[in-house]
């Protein structure tokens, strides 16, 4: 289910999913109609802007929190024009998983746009990754961070883009097994339990942090 004022977008998001062999169900251009078609007929997932019509502000933000609170298992993947630090929290807020946080830059990257869909569909978190590299800039030294190397923060921090354990060794020219380490130290240190979806728990809590 797409939902995307601009109608030049909404319709290159429409033919870029289709020949990626997806069934858009519907597009809009209205956050009510979106809460209204996804009432009626729930999606596997949401593509929604975060600003739309009436008052472009947080519209497609707030019916994308609705839609989680009232059907949590359709995956929710928000594209804004810019970094905004509060948007993303009011995301994380409604979830543990199965959400996306992208910049609209990031469809021209028709590859990695549709890997994060697919992340997402399957439960994941995915966060684009200059969202990611703000937020390490200004992380704090306190909190359930603090206890994290900088390497272990490095390999947190491509958890958060999604990259699963053969990614993050090759983005670091480290083996897999040394990620496998890292990432179970991650785990250890932020004390998350076993029988939990541990990998996401990590990154939401990174994101939080």
């Amino acid at each position: 289910m797409l939902a995307e004022d601009s109608l030049l977008l909404r319709e290159g998001l429409a033919s870029i999913l289709d020949r990626a062999g997806h069934d858009v169900r519907d597009s809009v251009g209205d956050a009510d109609t979106l809460l209204a078609v996804v009432r009626k007929e729930p999606p596997d997932v949401v593509i929604t802007d975060v600003r739309m019509p009436p008052g472009h502000s947080d519209e497609g933000l707030r019916a994308a929190a609705a839609i989680r609170a009232e059907l949590p298992a359709i995956g929710i993947l928000v594209l804004s024009q810019y970094v905004a630090d509060a948007y993303l929290s009011t995301l994380l807020e409604t979830t543990t998983g199965g959400i996306g946080y992208l910049l609209k830059d990031r469809v021209g990257h028709v590859t990695e746009f549709l890997e994060s869909l697919d992340r997402v569909a399957n439960g994941g978190t995915v966060v684009d990754p200059e969202v990611v590299r703000q937020l390490l800039a200004r992380r704090r030294n306190d909190g359930p961070l603090a206890a994290l190397t900088p390497r272990e923060l490095e390999v947190l921090a491509l958890m958060a883009e999604g990259r699963v354990n053969a990614s993050i060794a090759e983005q670091l020219v480290v083996s897999e097994a040394a990620v496998r380490k890292h990432v179970g130290n991650i785990f250890a240190k932020l004390r998350l339990e076993e029988g939990l979806d541990r990998r996401v728990s990590a990154v939401l809590t990174y994101l939080r942090g």
